[in-house]
């Protein structure tokens, strides 16, 4: 899961991330509002935790921008201000939790896997595009009545591709949400993981196919002729 930080105290964002890492979430930290908005129009994140007060753009405004532009990411708004007219303010912009600074470690780590259970349910176990399913909790791509166990990056890209049926999506996004902005994964990674896919969607007799876009990504559709 992928997590975005924005917030411009910077020991904080250290322990904090340093946290989260070590329950295997992958972090990204943007220390002004302006960079976290780019960072959250990607739209590679799993859940942003949001501070208030910041440099160049503050975390209202960059709720407001990000929801009004329908990203429905789960947002953990983690401040200081703890007016209640703040937290309303942020609920009614379109946080989904609100937590004061100082916070107890574990309660922030519990709302933020409440948050994730709660979009993964609201996305269903199931996802399908034309012929094809996706089960999320066995990890099998099936079509008609035959089906196939993905490993795990091969669920993951597919997973992506029908989530956005009917965009383009570049290798380097793929890249991001799957390895992390720190990962050494290069383009020819994402190549074989897709010929890997193409010859599962094969063995399901599917008639949807991933194509590809001039070389700079994929896009699921179905086949010609």
């Amino acid at each position: 899961m992928n997590i975005l930080i924005a917030d411009d105290e910077r020991d904080l964002t250290a322990a904090l991330s340093e946290i989260l890492k070590r329950n295997n979430f992958s972090v990204t930290v943007a220390s002004d509002g302006e960079t976290g908005l780019d960072f959250a129009l990607s739209g590679i994140f799993d859940l942003i935790i949001l501070d208030v007060m910041m440099p160049k753009l503050d975390g209202f405004s960059l709720l407001k921008i990000i929801r009004d532009k329908k990203i429905d990411v789960p947002v953990l708004m983690l401040t200081a201000k703890a007016e209640t007219a703040n937290k309303i303010g942020g609920l009614n912009l379109g946080a989904d939790d609100y937590i004061t600074k100082p916070f107890d470690t574990e309660e922030l780590l519990a709302r933020i896997r409440a948050l994730l259970r709660r979009k993964e349910k609201f996305t269903g176990d199931v996802i399908k595009f034309n012929d094809i399913y996706l089960d999320r909790d066995s990890a099998e791509l099936g079509s008609g009545d035959k089906k196939i166990t993905l490993g795990k990056k091969e669920f993951q890209i597919l997973e992506m591709l029908i989530l956005n049926a009917g965009k383009n999506i570049e290798k380097e996004r793929f890249i991001e949400k799957i390895w992390g902005y720190d990962t050494d994964a290069e383009y020819n990674t994402i190549e074989v993981y897709v010929s890997f896919l193409r010859k599962k969607l094969a063995a399901v007799n599917a008639k949807t196919e991933i194509k590809s876009l001039r070389g700079i990504g994929y896009t699921l559709g179905e086949k010609n002729g």
